[in-house]
């Protein structure tokens, strides 16, 4: 890594899924994606699916709704966004790729936004790239895009037992609204209106 590079926060690029795929697989943490797999599934299946629902453009996790920070060629962080009224829309292909690549039915999953915020539902940073700002300015380009889509504000879910991402979060404008509840997670949800 040069650290007189400068990145830049690009939107996605197709070519670019297999990195943001594994991305979103930190983003999400292992063991969630080992939850979603179930048994007879391993990480690796849950990466070439990922990688496929990135290649789509029909797919929550789509790379048409990812921001990538770029460091020269390289993807070192990615924030997959989108309007919080099309999740279920967006969610069918995850459901209909889980049953293929991990025979697991997840159509039941609980909604972890609604309409009217441009909902983050995943933020990494390559762990190399950690501690130069990189978050904050993916979180930045976020709130300009739910400028952009005419959204009033940008949400989030943390998990209650992450207070270093939580504190990331407040320190960037977002706020508080209410408790909520993902993947066996005790959440909290978060808002940054647009200004």
């Amino acid at each position: 890594m040069n650290n007189k590079t400068t990145i830049e926060i690009r939107p996605a690029r197709i070519e670019q899924s297999a990195a943001i795929a594994r991305l979103v697989m930190m983003a999400m943490t292992e063991e969630c994606c080992l939850h979603f797999c179930g048994e007879g599934a391993t990480i690796d299946d849950f990466l070439t699916m990922m990688t496929l629902l990135v290649e789509r453009e029909d797919s929550q996790y789509s790379y048409c709704n990812t921001l990538v920070a770029m460091d020269g060629d390289s993807v070192v962080g990615a924030l997959v966004c989108y309007d919080g009224g099309e999740l279920r829309e967006l969610r069918q292909q995850f459901v209909r790729y889980a049953l293929e690549y991990l025979h697991r039915d997840h159509s039941n999953l609980d909604d972890e936004t609604q309409a009217g915020e441009l909902y983050i539902d995943s933020l990494a940073v390559d762990p190399v790239y950690r501690g130069r700002g990189i978050a904050t300015h993916l979180l930045n380009a976020s709130l300009e895009r739910a400028r952009q889509m005419g959204l009033p504000g940008v949400g989030l879910l943390v998990d209650k037992g992450n207070p270093n991402a939580e504190r990331l979060y407040l320190s960037c404008g977002f706020r508080y609204v209410d408790d909520n509840q993902w993947g066996g997670h005790a959440m909290r949800h978060l808002v940054r209106p647009v200004e």
